[in-house]
């Protein structure tokens, strides 16, 4: 298994983890204003970066020279998928519960950073999927 996609997955096992506490949390104390994150964990940080991890180590591959495609490409939607979501887990419930100390424009940074991140995933693993 190739490091970025060990990376991947155990970050994914990490998010689904946190999830489960901001869960907890949240159904415990009935602070709503954490649905956003918890949601954004599972889907983003659970759901998607398993999705990524597992499709970078398994999908055919790209040539013998690199067989796993572009990695700066890989590195960068590793990263920009990452620091997206935590922005975003941060970002999310302090403009819910205080929009004076969380400006709007740090939802735009995450979102981009995530788009980005889809579009360099699609980059990266479109040229793998061919006819055998």
């Amino acid at each position: 298994m190739p490091p970025l996609s060990r990376w991947y997955i155990k970050l994914a096992i990490l998010y689904f983890i946190g999830a489960m506490i901001v869960g907890l949390l949240q159904a415990a104390l009935h602070l709503s204003y954490l649905s956003p994150a918890y949601v954004h964990m599972l889907v983003v940080g659970w759901v998607t970066q398993m999705i990524f991890g597992v499709a970078y180590w398994m999908f055919p591959k790209f040539s013998p020279e690199k067989p796993r495609g572009d990695s700066p490409i890989a590195i960068a939607t590793f990263i920009l998928l990452n620091a997206g979501l935590l922005l975003r887990i941060i970002a999310e419930p302090l403009r819910a519960a205080r929009p004076d100390v969380a400006p709007g424009w740090l939802l735009v940074v995450a979102g981009a950073a995530q788009a980005l991140a889809g579009i360099g995933f699609a980059l990266n693993t479109w040229p793998r999927v061919k006819v055998r």
